[in-house]
C-alpha cells in the first residue's frame, strides 16, 4: 500500500541569513506567488534555489509539500493511484433462521504529493523537477493554467479536482547539462515566471559563510575574498560557490587552524576543496599547475 503524502510544517529557517539582496527576491517572488504565477529558480548547484524557495514557503504560513525531481515518475506519482483494496462486510440475521451476508469490494484511491497540495491549497516545492520526463510533468499545465487537476475517475471524485487558491509552486532546475536532466517542455515554462540566480553578491556571500561556519568575520571576508577572485580568474572548469566558503570555514573551525597563508592547514584545505570542487572527477590535479599556482598566490595576497 502507498505511503500517504508526508505534510511538512514550513517553518522559519534557523540561521537563514536574509540580506538586501535575498530580501529583493523573496519580496519579488511573493509578489508572483500572489498573483498565481508559479516561481520558477533556475541555477547552477550552490546557488541557493531549494534554500531560498524553503524561506519563501515559510513566509506564506501555508502547510508545505515536497517533491524532488525523479527519471522514474510516472504521472501516477504525482497524482496518486489506487492501491490495495477495501472490503465492507453486511450481515443480515434479522429473522434467526436466516443468515444473509454481502460483501462490496473496491480498489483503495490513495492523493499522491501534487493532489494533496491541489485539494488543500498547499505550497508545493517541486525540486529539481527537470529530473523528472516530461510527460510525467504534463499534468501540471492544466493545474497551472486551467486551475484543474484531471484525476481517474476510479478515485471517487470524478474527473477533475478545483485547484484551491491557496495553491501555490515553487520550481528548482539546474541548467547545466549532466546526467538525468531532462528539457522542460516550452508550454510548462510558459506558465512559469522564472528567475535565474548566479552568485551570490559579497555581502550575501560574507554572511553566509559567517553563520554557516561559524567563524569570525575576518576569517569569513579572507576565505571569501579568496574564492570570489579565484572564480573570477576562470581557471576552473566548474565554478566554485558558497559552499567552497562554507567548507573551508567548517574545517579551520574543527581544527582551530588560522586563516592565514602561513597557515599550512588553511593552504591546504582551499586547495583540497577548491580544486576538487572545480576540476572534473577523476582528473588528477597537477599541484605545480599555473591554476594551482593562481591559488597559491591569492591565499598568500588576501590572507597574508
Amino acid at each position: 500500500m502507498a505511503n500517504e503524502p508526508t505534510i511538512l510544517r514550513a517553518l522559519p529557517q534557523e540561521n537563514f541569513v536574509e540580506t538586501t539582496y535575498i530580501k529583493e527576491l523573496t519580496e519579488r517572488s511573493l509578489a508572483y506567488l500572489d498573483a498565481g504565477y508559479p516561481v520558477h529558480f533556475r541555477g547552477a548547484a550552490g546557488t541557493g534555489k531549494t534554500t531560498l524557495a524553503m524561506h519563501i514557503a515559510s513566509k506564506r504560513v501555508r502547510p508545505l509539500i515536497m517533491i524532488h525531481g525523479d527519471d522514474e515518475f510516472t504521472t501516477s506519482d504525482l497524482i496518486g493511484g489506487t492501491y490495495g483494496y477495501t472490503k465492507k462486510t453486511e450481515v443480515d440475521n434479522f429473522i434467526s433462521t436466516v443468515l444473509k451476508t454481502s460483501e462490496n469490494v473496491k480498489r483503495r484511491w490513495v492523493d499522491s504529493r501534487l493532489t494533496t497540495a491541489v485539494k488543500y491549497g498547499f505550497t508545493l516545492i517541486y525540486d529539481e523537477f527537470t529530473r523528472s520526463r516530461p510527460e510525467a510533468n504534463n499534468v501540471l499545465l492544466s493545474v497551472l493554467e486551467e486551475k484543474m487537476l484531471e484525476i481517474p475517475a476510479v478515485s471517487g471524485e470524478g474527473n477533475y479536482v478545483r485547484v484551491d487558491p491557496n495553491f501555490a509552486a515553487i520550481f528548482t532546475s539546474n541548467p547545466e547539462e549532466y546526467a538525468g536532466i531532462h528539457k522542460a517542455q516550452d508550454a510548462l515554462r510558459d506558465r512559469m515566471i522564472t528567475i535565474d540566480l548566479g552568485y551570490f553578491d559579497k555581502e550575501t556571500e560574507l554572511r553566509i559563510t559567517m553563520t554557516k561556519a561559524r567563524v569570525s568575520e575576518q576569517t569569513a571576508e579572507r576565505i571569501v575574498n579568496i574564492v570570489r577572485e579565484f572564480r573570477e580568474t576562470g581557471s576552473y572548469k566548474f565554478n566554485p560557490t558558497v559552499r567552497a566558503c562554507i567548507k573551508i570555514g567548517r574545517v579551520l573551525a574543527l581544527r582551530n587552524a588560522q586563516a592565514s597563508y602561513k597557515d599550512k592547514v588553511f593552504r591546504q584545505t582551499c586547495l583540497d576543496v577548491l580544486t576538487s570542487e572545480t576540476f572534473n572527477l577523476g582528473v588528477p590535479i597537477n599541484k605545480k599547475s599555473e591554476t594551482c599556482k593562481v591559488l597559491d598566490e591569492l591565499i598568500k595576497h588576501h590572507a597574508p
